[in-house]
This record gives structure tokens, C-alpha cells and sequence, in this order.
């Protein structure tokens, strides 16, 4: 069971996932020993599965993000969100329920690109019905 403690250190490395365990501590009252041991626990139970980077797509001339709903038949939906997950392109792969069976975000270097993405690969995947796109106009969090 998670306290106040291990959800401020969550909070705070969500937030800068580099941040010194003495700059944790001094922040919340705590040793720098302490934040070591909970952050180490946390990792432990599978509460913080991994520390990542975020990267800004444009600086790597990755100018389209969009999220894309993939359709697909039903007996092949872990196949297919298996073969998206393979793509370069993909950041995240999703099962999901409501509008559409997978959601995806992809980045690509512009618009032909993902045209290019979308018709001819994630369309080429046999099994897969429909693919709608969403270009990303500005994201305002996360």
C-alpha cells in the first residue's frame, strides 16, 4: 500500500525523472538514504516499471504526430497490435475499447510521410479494416 511519501516521490519523478534523490529528500523532510530505499522499493513492487526520456519530436525533424484508431478483425487484434508495435515509427501501441480496437501515436517526418505509413503499412497488415488518423496540432500536456 502506497502513502503520502511514495506518492510525493511519484509525483516528483514524474515531473523530472532525473531528479537527485537529496533534492527529493530536501523537499520533502526526508534523508537522501530514505528516498533512495522507497524509490528502490517502488521499482521493486512495479510501481515505477521504468525511467524514460521525453523526447521533442520536431527536434529530431519528426514534424507529424497524430494519434491513429486502427479497426481490425476481431480474431486478429493481438496480431496486428503486435505488428504495429514493430513499426519505427510507433512511440505507444494500444489495445482499447470504444471507437477504435488500437490506438497509436506515431511520429513521422511530415504529412506525405504518414500518408505513406498509413496506406501502405499499417493498410497493408492483413487483418486491419480501417485506419483513422489525428494529426496532433499542440500538446498541452503530458
Amino acid at each position: 500500500m502506497l502513502d503520502e511519501i511514495d506518492l510525493r516521490i511519484i509525483e516528483l519523478l514524474m515531473e523530472d525523472g532525473r531528479r537527485p534523490y537529496t533534492e527529493m529528500a530536501k523537499k520533502l523532510g526526508l534523508s537522501e538514504s530514505t528516498v533512495r530505499k522507497r524509490v528502490q522499493a517502488l521499482v521493486e513492487e512495479g510501481v515505477i516499471r521504468r525511467f524514460t526520456v521525453e523526447v521533442e519530436p520536431s527536434k529530431l525533424g519528426l514534424r507529424t504526430v497524430a494519434i491513429v484508431g486502427v479497426d481490425v478483425e476481431p480474431p486478429r487484434l493481438l496480431e496486428v497490435a503486435q505488428s504495429l508495435s514493430q513499426l519505427r515509427e510507433a512511440r505507444w501501441v494500444a489495445t482499447s475499447t470504444g471507437d477504435h480496437m488500437i490506438m497509436m501515436e506515431v511520429w513521422t517526418r511530415d504529412g506525405r510521410a504518414l500518408t505513406r505509413l498509413i496506406s501502405e503499412r499499417i493498410g497493408g497488415i492483413e487483418g486491419v479494416k480501417r485506419v483513422c488518423p489525428a494529426i496532433i496540432l499542440e500538446k498541452l500536456k503530458g
